[in-house]
């Protein structure tokens, strides 16, 4: 099992309902957000979220399929995304 714990991806900021910004730059960083400041964990792509970063973390699913899902899961939530286009 090939492990990508600190798997990077394009960089995104979610802005909680606190007001806070939290700068996601790895699977690490989103799975914390994810599992530790999430406001709503009974959405459907919240889950969908943090079964992607698992399997990112393990290798059986790709780094941007984690990030796309964070940022559908952070959309159902109501949360603000601000990502960078290159």
């Amino acid at each position: 099992m090939k492990r990508h714990t600190s798997g990077e991806f394009p960089s995104l900021m979610l802005v909680l309902e606190s007001r806070e910004a939290f700068r996601i730059r790895t699977l690490y960083d989103a799975g914390n957000v994810l599992i530790s400041m999430w406001p709503d964990e009974d959405g459907e792509k919240y889950v969908i979220a943090v079964k992607a970063c698992l399997d990112a973390i393990t290798g059986d699913a790709t780094i941007d399929y984690a990030r796309r899902a964070l940022i559908e899961a952070a959309e159902e939530a109501g949360i603000a995304v601000i990502t960078v286009v290159r």
